[in-house]
């Protein structure tokens, strides 16, 4: 039950009726809200309606609101209406309405917020898609699992989606992954002087490749030539580390429906077809998309993939981008937006017309070509979202750490999940929009107050399951069972901190809805942390106030209407928590 919803069509209703003869009421309601209002002393409704329909209705704002507030003080759900300001509409509502979303929630509390908004909807979610040269580093850690919240968070809506890994195997670094592999594979064999020089991976995590791979072929490649052995190390090494990035999504509850590897593009299929980055490239030219010119140098740094001369180019600018992209290098290598166009319409063949990318800071640039991409490729049939994750900077002792794959001095997902737990590196890196830089401190998300987001949120959890505990032990009489909740009489919640409670849970319909289609998680992480606000601050005041206690062996009525509500704020957070990816403990130690 969304009330907001609810109220946003009694409100669509009435204007209606004032203005029968208009024809775009319904295209003007898009650009109105109904939602809580920000100071709680204005109402528990608020909308701008008025502001946003007076002037195409030919009248002013606050005469729109007064008509408005006419129409709808007859409806037995509304306390009062004020106009406030230039014309908003702000409302109260009665206590049963309250009582109703309560109910609605007992009566259905897995269901509680769930919508069929998203129809079945494919979408794809594409997400980490780090080079396969090494294990996760924290860096990586953001956007896996913003992605795998997101996921969740549509799929909670009722889209239809696959969580997609694209493996960056088709580059040089790859074969760099080989050379150093290689080496370690030589000092397997017991070569003393074999170093790992500049340029290559140092880090620790190849000596196991080199010593599987000594174990596999003995000293059969010691011999042979880097175009001989480069072929048999390749693959080996580069599974070994994408068994390695499994192995630290897992640590992050992460997984993926489909890998999909970028040497896939370059591939000539049998029977002598094209590749797929070749037919793409065909399609488009197909399309009048792909032309010879040449570029105009770019203002400032020039990027890697500009060259001064004439070279085959996409038309990029007609879909919105800076400028025209470059599709073939001077040495007839597909650039790597080549691949990125092909890898896209691929997708888009798939069925996928509703495409989302989670990129890292350095790919911020991305945005408007990989767009320009999809709506070329689909005939604008189809869109994408690319999301990018800012940086995360870890805290120790007041100092951020250093991460480089390269020198080998990196803090892996293992170290970070090892020491704080998987719940307080997922919650954590929700708790701030991903567009956000935010930094990471140990110290913070070990301790157990407030100022920690997840210890908070969880142990709200774990306070609601301990007072249903503590009813059992101290009325054992009383029935407490789900269906007796369900049975109670909720209309005993009156109190304004029991109204509190209650209109906290009345958003979570509303915020579960809009999340998704914004594509915001972090939307659910603040929801949960201010429901576990107000459940926390009525349990201090029941330590002033006895009248105010959840459980009352004089009144076992209003105890079990407390109960209720208890259950209901413990279902929520645990609704909200198995988006995010975070456990919902009874117990915290």
């Amino acid at each position: 039950m969304d009330i907001f919803a609810d109220f946003s069509a009694r409100i669509a209703k009435a204007l209606k009726g004032l203005f029968p003869d208009a024809q775009n009421i319904d295209t003007l309601l898009q650009r109105a809200t109904v939602e809580p209002p920000r100071e709680a002393s204005h109402g528990d409704i608020s909308s701008n309606v008025a502001m946003v329909c007076a002037k195409a209705l030919n009248t002013n704002p606050r005469d729109l609101a007064a008509s408005l507030k006419e129409v709808l003080s007859s409806d037995q759900d509304i306390k009062s209406i004020d106009i406030a300001g230039p014309g908003f509409l702000n409302f109260k509502l009665a206590d049963h309405v309250w009582h109703k979303v309560l109910a609605a929630l007992l009566e259905a509390p897995d269901d509680f917020g769930r919508s069929n908004g998203g129809s079945g909807e494919k979408v794809n979610v594409e997400f980490v898609s780090t080079n396969p040269t090494g294990p996760m580093h924290v860096g990586h850690t953001r956007g896996a699992v913003f992605g795998d919240a997101l996921a969740s968070l549509l799929q909670f809506s009722g889209y239809d989606v696959t969580r997609e890994y694209y493996i960056n195997d088709a580059g040089a670094q790859v074969n760099v992954l080989a050379q150093s592999a290689y080496l370690r594979y030589r000092q397997a064999h017991g070569e003393k002087n074999v170093e790992i020089p500049a340029g290559l991976y140092p880090g620790k995590y190849l000596i196991p490749v080199g010593e599987a791979l000594a174990s596999e072929f003995g000293d059969a490649l010691l011999d042979k030539p880097e175009a001989e052995w480069l072929p048999l190390v390749k693959p080996r090494v580069l599974s070994a580390m994408m068994d390695l990035i499994r192995h630290d999504l897992s640590l992050l509850g992460v997984t993926h429906d489909k890998f999909f590897s970028e040497s896939e593009l370059h591939k000539e299929k049998m029977q002598g077809e094209n590749s797929i980055i070749a037919q793409t490239l065909e399609s488009l030219r197909e399309a009048g998309l792909v032309y010879q010119g040449t570029l105009e140098p770019p203002k400032g740094k020039a990027p890697e993939d500009w060259e001064d001369r004439e070279q085959t180019l996409f038309r990029a600018k007609k879909f919105g981008d800076d400028t025209d992209r470059p599709l073939i290098k001077s040495n007839g290598d597909y650039t790597y937006f080549a691949a990125d166009i092909a890898y896209h319409r691929d997708k888009f063949l798939r069925g996928f017309n509703d495409q989302i990318i989670v990129l890292g800071a350095d790919h911020s640039g991305y945005t408007k070509r990989l767009q320009a991409a999809v709506k070329a490729v689909s005939e604008g049939k189809a869109s994408i979202d690319v999301k990018i994750c800012q940086i995360v900077r870890l805290m120790r002792d007041g100092k951020p750490f250093k991460m480089s794959k390269r020198s080998g001095d990196l803090v892996t997902v293992s170290d970070v999940v090892g020491e704080v737990g998987r719940d307080a590196v997922r919650f954590m890196l929700l708790f701030r929009r991903n567009e956000a830089t935010m930094d990471f401190d140990f110290a913070k998300v070990k301790e157990q107050t407030r100022e920690n987001p997840v210890f908070y949120v969880q142990y709200a959890h774990a306070r609601a399951n301990s007072i249903s505990r503590t009813a059992s032990k101290d009325m054992p009489d009383l029935d407490i069972s789900e269906a007796a909740l369900q049975r109670a009489n909720i209309a005993l919640l009156t109190t304004e901190s029991e109204v509190e409670v209650l209109q906290m849970l009345a958003q979570w319909p509303r915020l579960v809805g809009a999340a998704p289609r914004a594509h915001e998680p972090h939307r659910i992480a603040f929801y949960l942390y201010d429901l576990a606000g107000v459940f926390h601050g009525f349990w201090s005041k029941g330590k002033l106030d006895p009248s105010l206690r959840f459980v009352n062996r004089e009144q076992p009525e209003l105890t079990k209407a407390r109960l209720a509500m208890v259950g209901a704020v413990k279902q929520v957070l645990a609704l909200g928590l198995g988006v995010l990816g975070v456990s919902a403990p009874d117990e915290l130690s």
